[in-house]
C-alpha cells in the first residue's frame, strides 16, 4: 500500500524532486495514454531513475465524488498554495500513482504543507496498491 511507498516528508528546494515537493511533469491520461496534460504532481518517493507521486487539479470533485468513486477515482481537497499561481483550490487524486522521469519533471513548484503531506499519504494509502 502507499503507506510504506511514501519516503519522510523531506522537501529540499534544490532541483531534485523530494517528497512532499510539488513538480509539474505530463501526466498521460488514463484513456488515452499517447495524450496528456502538464500537471502539478506531489513527489511521495524515489524509485529506480524516477519518482512516484500524486497529480492535482483545480475541478472541484466534492460535488460528483460519488459518481467518481463507482469509476475507482478518489479525490481529497487540499486547499490552494504555491503550486497554482492563480491560488485557485486543489484537490489530489489518490487512487493514480504518477511515475516521473527525470526528464519529464519540468519544474519545481512548491513544497506541500507536511501535515497536508501526511493526511495525503494516509488517505492514498487505502486506494493505492505499490
Amino acid at each position: 500500500m502507499l503507506g510504506a511507498m511514501a519516503d519522510t516528508y523531506a522537501p529540499e528546494i534544490d532541483g531534485e524532486p523530494d517528497p512532499g515537493e510539488v513538480v509539474w511533469a505530463w501526466v498521460a491520461y488514463e484513456d488515452d495514454p499517447s495524450r496528456g496534460k502538464d500537471r502539478p504532481v506531489l513527489v511521495l518517493r524515489a524509485v529506480d531513475d524516477g519518482w512516484l507521486g500524486l497529480y492535482f487539479t483545480s475541478k472541484d470533485h466534492d460535488r460528483d465524488a460519488a459518481d467518481e468513486a463507482t469509476h475507482g477515482r478518489f479525490w481529497m481537497d487540499v486547499g490552494s498554495g504555491a503550486r497554482d499561481s492563480k491560488g485557485r483550490p486543489s484537490e489530489v487524486r489518490l487512487d493514480r500513482l504518477v511515475p516521473l522521469t527525470r526528464d519529464g519533471v519540468r519544474r519545481e513548484g512548491a513544497a506541500l504543507d507536511p501535515a497536508v503531506f501526511a493526511r495525503v499519504v494516509e488517505a492514498a494509502a487505502g486506494h493505492t496498491a505499490s
